[in-house]
């Protein structure tokens, strides 16, 4: 077991006794879903794969928010946010724009590109650097912005 995974079960443990129903469910569903990558993997996860797991789940959590604003069903919102908030303190600290902007404009260098031909080669460059502390969308956006100017 991670020590990723023992902070989470301890956390739940925690949540359990003060009764915070949102936490405790929230920390199941992410202890479950490391659970399932165990059987589907078939074997004990690092702590670099069950970050991939809290990734995803926070990702999930991103688009629901964003179908549910355009629902306009922000009950549903407000409930998203608070588990991506609590998934969110599990995860790495994630890079300002500012510095995804950075590792962006030095993955262009690298690549030499020019225009948004270059595109996926730049991204290629790019995510690996950003490994798990930034979200794809935002640096994709940034390079497409960096690009055109």
């Amino acid at each position: 077991m991670s020590s990723l995974e023992e902070t989470l079960r301890s956390d739940l443990l925690d949540a359990t006794r003060s009764r915070d129903e949102v936490r405790r469910n929230t920390l199941r569903m992410v202890i479950a879903s490391i659970g399932n990558a165990k059987i589907q993997l078939g074997h004990e996860l690092s702590d670099d794969d069950a970050v991939k797991v809290l990734q995803k789940e926070a990702k999930q959590r991103r688009e629901s928010i964003e179908e549910f604003q355009k629902g306009d069903r922000q009950d549903l919102v407000e409930k998203e946010q608070a588990e991506l908030e609590i998934i969110e303190l599990f995860l790495p600290q994630q890079l300002s724009v500012e510095e995804i902007k950075s590792f962006a404009e030095q993955a262009i260098a690298n690549t030499n590109a020019e225009n948004m031909n270059d595109l996926g080669q730049v991204m290629r460059e790019l995510m690996p650097m950003l490994e798990g502390r930034a979200d794809g969308r935002v640096a994709n956006q940034l390079v497409r912005e960096l690009l055109n100017s």
